[in-house]
Parts: structure tokens; sequence; C-alpha cells
């Protein structure tokens, strides 16, 4: 099983210094990627965008993204992450995910929960055909296509596109139609048990999901949660019921033996979020790759 690390910014503020600040000591320590979060009303960059800048100016490096699919024309879409793609080399790793209800985000997105989840239903079987060069006609609830064909094709047969979420929709469609997982705020026991519907639906539906295509997003602090990190969590969907430590680890130690437990369950694939900015991102991932570096394999 191939363990492989890599570190998430989320959608914080994102300058040309800054963020060479931190993928320069990322590269050098050997982490397997640098993951970027949408978030429409948040202070960061536009993912794509950050990650076509970063795909230029670093060659070797593997660019990930939970972007929001809902809301977006889906050739439009195809043809974005085709095109990076290929301009990077195939190093686009792609995680949908349906957006943020709470506010002023979920009226920025100006979809209802439901009709989000209808759009990755539709819309996401269309992307994987237009990827394999098919000449699509479709008529839908939201998407009306006739006869098209996607140019350029991505460099990766085929693009992968994972899923998160937790709830037993979501398990289920991430089955039937994802290529791998990557849920947060999930324990070790929650995400075996996720699997196994994940697995169940697969097989269900004639297909399978690759056993190392099954990974967590961790964040981690160096001091106990505050208030504030306290309520933020509580309002967060899959939180209920949970503590904060045993879903964000404080401190390397800690988070080691969080990353150790979900590895024992078969999962090798992670993003890990430093949830407290850090002051300096080269010792930062210099301390974080001698906690955890040696997991990867």
């Amino acid at each position: 099983m191939k363990v492989r690390i890599g570190i998430g910014l989320g959608a914080t503020t994102v300058e040309p210094e800054a963020l060479a600040a931190v993928i320069e000591p990322l590269i050098d320590n050997e982490f397997d990627s640098v993951w970027l979060s949408e978030v429409l009303t948040g202070p960061g960059a536009d993912p794509l965008i950050t990650l076509t800048w970063l795909a230029a100016r670093y060659p070797t490096l593997k660019l990930g993204t939970t972007m929001l699919l809902p809301g977006r024309n889906p050739m439009r879409l195809a043809k974005e992450l085709a095109s990076l793609d290929r301009l990077s080399a195939g190093r686009l790793l792609l995680t949908f995910v349906p957006g943020l209800t709470q506010q002023p985000e979920n009226g920025a997105i100006g979809m209802t929960t439901k009709e989000r989840t209808a759009a990755i239903e539709e819309v996401l079987p269309l992307l994987r055909r237009l990827w394999a060069g098919e000449t699509v006609t479709h008529l839908g609830q939201g998407v009306d296509l006739a006869d098209v064909r996607l140019q350029p094709l991505p460099a990766q047969d085929p693009l992968e596109a994972w899923l998160g979420g937790v709830a037993p929709a979501s398990l289920r469609r991430c089955g039937r139609l994802a290529d791998g997982w990557l849920p947060s705020l999930c324990t070790p026991e929650e995400a075996l048990a996720g699997k196994a519907v994940i697995d169940s639906a697969a097989a269900e539906a004639g297909r399978s999901i690759d056993p190392e295509h099954f990974g967590m997003s961790i964040g981690y602090r160096h001091r106990p949660p505050g208030d504030e990190a306290r309520a933020a969590f509580a309002r967060r969907a899959g939180a209920r019921g949970k503590r904060i430590e045993d879903l964000q680890p404080v401190g390397l130690v800690a988070l080691r033996e969080v990353l150790q437990s979900y590895i024992a369950v078969g999962f090798s694939k992670f993003v890990i979020r430093p949830l407290d900015p850090p002051a300096d991102w080269d010792a930062e991932l210099g301390a974080l790759a001698q906690a955890v570096g040696d997991l990867q394999s």
C-alpha cells in the first residue's frame, strides 16, 4: 500500500511570495502534493487559477483541489480541468465537493443541498464521457448537450475524480460514481464502515474502486483549540457528538498516531492541514516531515 501525504492550504489568502514560502519546503521535504480548497466567499484565490500558476512554476509538483462541482457549466468545467491536466503533464488530483452549507457561502453557491446533490449525480458521469473523448448528447435537468466532443483531452487516462462526504447517500454515490473517497471529520471506525458501504455500492454498480484510493483530510494544531475553534467544529456536518481533539489532533505526536490509526484500517492517501497558520513554513514542514514523513512508502 502506497502511503502518500499532501499538504492542504485550505482557502487561505494566497500571494505569490506566500505560496513560494510553502511550496519550496513542501518539495524539499518530499511531501506528495499541495491541496487548495474552493470557498467562494473565502479569502483564497480561485484554486484552478492558482494551481495553473503553480503548475508552471513547479514542474514536478502534484496539484490537488477540493472544488465545487455544482453550479458549473459541465462542458466548460471538463475543458478547464482537461486543459490544466494536459498543461501540467498529468499532475492534477481532483476531489469534488457539494460546498459548505453555512452562510454566506450557502447563498453564494446559489443552489439548495438537493440541487447540488442532483448536479453531482448528473454532471460527474458526463465529465467522464467527455474526458474519454466520446461524442456526447445529453438532455437532463440542468444540462443540455448535443453532439459535443471535448478537445484537448486530459493527459491522464482516465482523469480520476474523487468525492467526499460521510452521509449514507454520499457513500453510495461515491461507490457508484467516483474513483476514490477523501472525507474529513471521520473517525477510523467510521472510515472503515464507510469504505465497506462504498465498496458494496461499487460492486452493485458493476465496478470497483482501487483499494489505495481511500484517503482522509486531517487538520492538526499545536495548541489546544479555543472557544471559537470549538464552536466552528460543532457547526460542521459530521462533527456532532465527537471530540474535536480526536479529529483535529494537537501536536505532531498525536497527529502521527491518528495517521497510523487510519493506515491500520486501509487508508493510504492523506491531506494534512495546519489549522494554526505557521509563522515559518520551512520550520513547520521540516518538523512535520520528521514526525510523519517516514509513514510514506
